[in-house]
């Protein structure tokens, strides 16, 4: 793609939305297109449309996607099922009728059954029963997948999916209820630094190990993946060959990723570990080994990217990422 190219990025205020804008910026690509949930509900089936016609665009970054932790999902089943499955169709069917060549589509590695060998490889989908709390997200993502494949098979287009494991950084959500854990125990240990609280309590064991990526490692996989040749990239058009594994390559037991947001927070108080709530899956470790033999690797080690999340949560995220 020559860098005057039409990219229309869905979900550009989103944290993975906004670091591939960001991202496809730094690379000098000058004719972004992004629209606003105001300004567009992708969960409408004749405005998506109408703005397919009208902007035409070369390339899709599917990045939009309602989202949250375990509380929203389980709180929120039906809303997640049907609000991504519209999003997902509207798009990839609107960018195949105005002729969009090549789109990318970001799922999560939820989509991957609760007990897949570790670390989890991109033939495990459908190999086994989903994680219940996120299991509605988790369907979305994986129909999503499977229309990519099946636009890819009958009608010649080049529609790719990456499967990010759990990301962090700028732009995240540090709602008390609705985030992920990386910003959730950001918030936790600022709260309790600022209140000089003796102790912050922390559901589990703290032995469960996840692996986690730097938002901005995700966006830079995200444009590299979209960039390969179709004859690199692999036989996509194929059932179970058209998403590919985005991750770190490592991951880290709960209990030491809490200690070094700690460190990183400069909380100095007691880390308590309530055995009495349940722990959840034990491991979630993506195979990333198909993406690094086709020339990416991530840049941003966990240290270095939480002290750029806790930066990026004391200049917005306490007052501007709670809705």
């Amino acid at each position: 793609m020559n860098k005057t190219s039409k990219i229309y990025v869905a979900g550009h205020r989103g944290m993975v939305g906004s670091a591939i804008v960001r991202r496809l910026q730094a690379d000098k690509f000058n004719n972004i297109v992004v629209r606003t949930h105001a300004e567009l509900d992708l969960t409408n089936q004749q405005a998506v449309n109408h703005f397919f016609e009208k902007e035409c665009p070369d390339q899709v970054y599917l990045a939009a996607a309602k989202v949250g932790g375990i509380h929203a999902n389980d709180t929120y089943p039906a809303e997640f099922i049907y609000e991504n499955l519209m999003i997902e169709a509207n798009i990839i069917h609107a960018a195949w009728k105005n002729s969009v060549k090549k789109l990318l589509f970001l799922g999560s590695s939820c989509i991957y059954p609760k007990f897949a060998e570790q670390p989890m490889r991109e033939c495990a989908l459908l190999c086994g029963y989903l994680e219940s709390t996120n299991e509605p997200y988790a369907i979305a993502k994986i129909a999503g997948i499977k229309l990519c494949e099946s636009y890819n098979r009958q009608y010649g287009v080049d529609y790719r999916s990456v499967m990010p494991t759990n990301l962090y950084g700028p732009g995240d959500n540090y709602h008390p209820e609705n985030s992920h854990v990386i910003p959730a125990l950001i918030r936790r240990f600022h709260e309790a630094k600022v209140s000089t609280k003796s102790e912050v309590v922390i559901w589990g064991t703290g032995q469960p190990k996840r692996e986690f990526l730097y938002v901005d490692d995700m966006a830079a996989a995200s444009i590299h993946i979209m960039n390969l040749d179709k004859e690199i990239y692999g036989s996509h058009t194929y059932p179970m060959q058209s998403h590919i594994n985005v991750g770190y390559g490592d991951d880290i037991t709960i209990r030491d990723l809490a200690e070094t947001i700690a460190v990183t927070v400069g909380y100095e108080g007691s880390i308590v570990f309530d055995t009495t709530k349940p722990d959840g899956t034990l491991r979630k470790l993506m195979d990333s080994n198909r993406l690094n033999m086709l020339g990416w690797k991530p840049l941003i080690d966990l240290e270095t990217g939480l002290k750029n999340a806790y930066k990026d949560f004391i200049r917005h995220g306490n007052t501007l990422r709670m809705e």
